[in-house]
């Protein structure tokens, strides 16, 4: 596999895991402060989202065939 595809999956791992421990931390922070709303909360992961990496190994070797961009 190349280097820089498998590096850039274990960045978006590590993201995606630091956003997940940032959620519960907020999570549980937010059921002992205000129980009542806690449920309704809004999450914003900020920094932690992996969201821009997302599609960003669409190469040849990951796309259906019949597809072209």
């Amino acid at each position: 596999m190349d280097q820089d595809k498998r590096r850039q999956r274990e960045l978006k791992r590590e993201i995606k895991q630091a956003g997940n421990r940032k959620r519960r931390r907020a999570l549980s922070r937010d059921l002992q402060v205000n129980p009542d709303e806690a449920a309704h909360a809004e999450f914003d992961y900020g920094r932690d989202s992996s969201e821009p990496l997302n599609g960003a190994d669409r190469d040849t070797t990951r796309r259906p065939t019949g597809e072209e961009e």
